[in-house]
């Protein structure tokens, strides 16, 4: 069992930037994948990025490519996403996932995630 928790949302200009924490605890956290995943109202949640247990592979939805950055600290329990050149259509609720997987793997599907924060808004102004 991990318990996720989100932080670092909030309401932000377009071309502003903002990081986004999600701090885990429970059972070792360098044994999970990560992810970060958004659902805007009235659309499905979607993959953002993904990133794998020791943190040397990651991926990105194309909407995000070039913009946003995923990390984590296994360290300190905790795995980030930098937003950077926000626009209104990133407005949404984001989550962090977690899952068991193997070292390099990276998952983007959302139904293989078997842990969920709680989400943080972000609201981006035109």
């Amino acid at each position: 069992q991990v318990q996720l928790v989100e932080s670092g949302g909030g309401l932000v200009q377009a071309g502003g930037s903002l990081r986004l924490s999600c701090a885990a605890s429970g059972r070792t956290f360098s044994g999970y994948a990560m992810g970060w995943f958004r659902q805007a109202p009235g659309k499905e949640r979607e993959f953002v990025s993904a990133i794998s247990r020791n943190g040397d592979t990651t991926d990105y939805a194309d909407s995000v490519k070039g913009r946003f950055s995923i990390s984590r600290d296994n360290a300190k329990n905790t795995v980030y996403l930098q937003m950077n050149n926000l626009r209104p259509e990133d407005t949404a609720v984001y989550y962090c996932a977690a899952t068991v997987a193997s070292f390099g793997v990276v998952i983007t599907t959302r139904v293989r995630y078997d842990y969920w924060g709680q989400g943080t808004q972000v609201t981006v102004s035109s």
